[in-house]
């Protein structure tokens, strides 16, 4: 079975990509490890997703319908349940071995689209000390007890991180009868969309109490109570400040990191700053013929650009071909977390790309500043940034032929 794309996911970001590259010509191949297409949109119930794309508030699923309508209506060939366990590079192309229920098969494509998404960090990997009894949840795992199991998972509980999820499920926890005592954020500022903070949490009276992390859990068999301690600048906690909350449920809400380990197998080289791959202006990774887009290349707010950047990953895939490639870097510069593309390919993009940026930390009355050596080649102002609200530009590259830098100046008071 030989294929132009194959694209790996079946969210947002795999389905726009399919379209995409079926709609410019190309044979494509989706593969999902789950039994239905949609990705995390399918327990997303809350509204808010489309309004940049469709200019209405939908639900998850409702947004999901959409692409995935137009996906069947294509007639594009996806496998379901179906996981993919090894990818070797070939001379023209890649070899896929695949698993599911009809046993283990092969592909070929010539090119390959990572939608895989994102996985959330868990009390592990936040060093909470303590027991391991029941009633310590991904917010993401809540969600799914919540809206697609029907199952109450918690009565009364703290939540860690102040995440757009932590934030929505505190409000669809309230919605559903149970306590949420506060919202804790071990960062001075919120990590949600201001949006978020004010319709899920001021709106139901729920505290968020910054500065604030858990640092133990009490209970053996199912959660009886928290450690709550203060923090200092360094998000280390402060001896003599520890209160005991008794709370049978802990949400999670501490970040999301991009599902990388088929990129990483491939060679892809990864950005330390966004842990997705490092992209030029078609999406395009470090490895010729691989793609990235979505979550899996950087953690997005809205579904809207999620869809947008696979769009843009399923066009330049279905257009590959092996040409002379002249990428000059684009660096994030001072006072920024990170921007994408990492690099432009003088040779083969766009003059106008999409470039996705955020802040370092909140700023005020500021500007960003693309440069190419003295040359500016952008310039916006802003009259705030925070660091959980992507910013997206379009920008005119043509003309630049050595490595660029982007920053944000801050005005005098």
């Amino acid at each position: 079975m030989k294929y132009d794309v194959a694209v790996i996911g079946g969210g947002p970001a795999g389905l726009a990509a399919a379209i995409e590259a079926h709609k410019n010509g190309a044979k494509v191949i989706l593969i999902e490890r789950e039994a239905r297409l949609g990705g995390i949109l399918k327990q997303c119930i809350h509204d808010g997703f489309g309004l940049v794309r469709f200019g209405k508030k939908l639900s998850g699923p409702e947004y999901a319908e959409i692409f995935i309508d137009e996906f069947r209506k294509e007639n594009i060939e996806a496998l379901l349940l179906t996981f993919v366990t090894n990818i070797k590079k070939l001379d023209e192309g890649f070899e896929i071995s695949v698993v599911n229920r009809n046993g283990v098969r092969k592909l070929e494509s010539k090119t390959l689209i990572l939608a895989t998404g994102c996985r959330e960090r868990t009390a592990k990997q936040v060093s909470i000390h303590g027991t391991r009894p029941s009633g310590v949840f991904t917010a993401g795992t809540a969600q799914n007890f919540t809206n697609l199991l029907g199952e109450l998972p918690v009565k009364k509980c703290v939540i860690l991180g102040s995440g757009d999820i932590g934030l929505i499920m505190a409000r669809r926890l309230t919605l559903e009868g149970a306590q949420v005592i506060g919202v804790y954020e071990a960062k001075p500022t919120p990590s949600g969309l201001t949006r978020n903070i004010h319709q899920c949490l001021h709106d139901y009276d729920i505290p968020l109490y910054l500065s604030h992390t858990v640092t133990k859990v009490f209970g053996d068999e199912r959660l009886e109570a928290v450690e709550i301690s203060a923090v200092d600048e360094k998000m280390n906690p402060v001896a003599g400040t520890e209160k005991i909350v008794e709370c049978d449920g802990l949400i999670l809400s501490v970040g999301l990191i991009p599902e990388n380990e088929l990129a990483e197998s491939l060679g892809v080289k990864l950005d330390p700053k966004t842990k997705g791959p490092s992209c030029d202006g078609s999406l395009m990774t470090s490895v010729d013929g691989v793609f990235s887009c979505g979550n899996a290349l950087h953690v997005n707010d809205l579904v809207d650009y999620v869809s947008e950047s696979g769009e843009q990953a399923g066009r330049a895939a279905a257009k590959f071909s092996r040409a002379k490639r002249n990428r000059v870097a684009l660096n994030a510069g001072k006072n920024m977390l990170y921007i994408v593309p990492q690099s432009i390919d003088t040779e083969a993009d766009n003059a106008a790309s999409t470039v996705y940026f955020r802040s370092r930390e909140e700023l005020g009355n500021c500007r960003l500043i693309i440069k190419c050596g003295e040359k500016t080649v952008f310039e916006k102002k802003y009259q705030f940034l925070r660091p959980p609200e992507m910013e997206r530009i379009t920008v005119d590259f043509s003309g630049v032929d050595s490595d660029i830098t982007a920053e944000i100046e801050v005005a005098e008071k």
